[in-house]
């Protein structure tokens, strides 16, 4: 276990050393309705011995910084990315596996199923993601999935209505899914703001073709 890396409540210290694979979805997801026809799901310590699978991609992914314009200036984006269109191509097998499960899981709500995996390693607790859905393709204008698993120190996901209200809370932990679906992107938005006091995180991001 790499140190200073806090555990999932939801995970068995005993499972630490052991290598990554996956817990069933089918009869474990729990599923919260929330406004305007979005939902999300989600399934606690979906992946067991989560430690290798974090530490082999925050070693083997080719990270990158990225640089994006805000009004007259760029500006640095809060933590280190990379993209896969196909899931398969991914430096740890597991994440095909992972693929390949949300898609099973969700066939019936998604024919077309999860294609592409988007990694994203938050160094530190100033590492952070601002408001926003995921609206750049399909998501604008159609109901859509994006399905979130959390490896290495849990940090909050926040959610809220784009029209205004209440935000939600989820403390997604060390290889915990959480899955965005219905109108969640175009009604709801999603951030993982800057928290005091954690250790490094990778989220790994399955969407279907054509929504970003």
């Amino acid at each position: 276990m790499t140190p200073g890396r806090q555990v999932s409540l939801f995970e068995d210290l005993s499972d630490a050393a052991i290598p990554a694979a996956l817990n069933p979805l089918a009869g474990r997801v729990v599923r919260r309705e929330l406004t305007d026809g979005a939902w999300v799901d989600l399934r606690p310590g979906w992946v067991t011995g989560a430690d290798e699978l974090f530490d082999r991609l925050r070693a083997d992914v080719p990270w990158r910084a990225e640089k994006r314009q805000m009004y007259d200036r760029y500006l640095e984006v809060p933590r280190l990315v990379s993209q896969y269109l196909d899931a398969a191509d991914t430096p740890h097998p597991l994440l095909r596996t992972c693929r390949d499960a949300l898609t099973d899981n969700y066939r019936a709500e998604l024919p077309e199923g999860f294609a592409s995996a988007g990694l994203c390693l938050y160094r530190n607790g100033t590492d952070s993601v601002a408001w926003h859905g995921d609206t750049i393709g399909r998501g604008k204008s159609e109901d859509t999935m994006v399905a979130i698993l959390s490896l290495g120190s849990p940090r909050p996901l926040m959610l809220r209505p784009v029209t205004g209200g209440p935000s939600l809370r989820f403390t997604l932990g060390h290889g915990d899914l959480l899955v965005m679906g219905g109108s969640c992107q175009r009604t709801w938005q999603h951030a993982v703001p800057k928290t005091t006091g954690v250790g490094p995180r990778v989220s790994v991001q399955f969407r279907p073709p054509g929504v970003w």
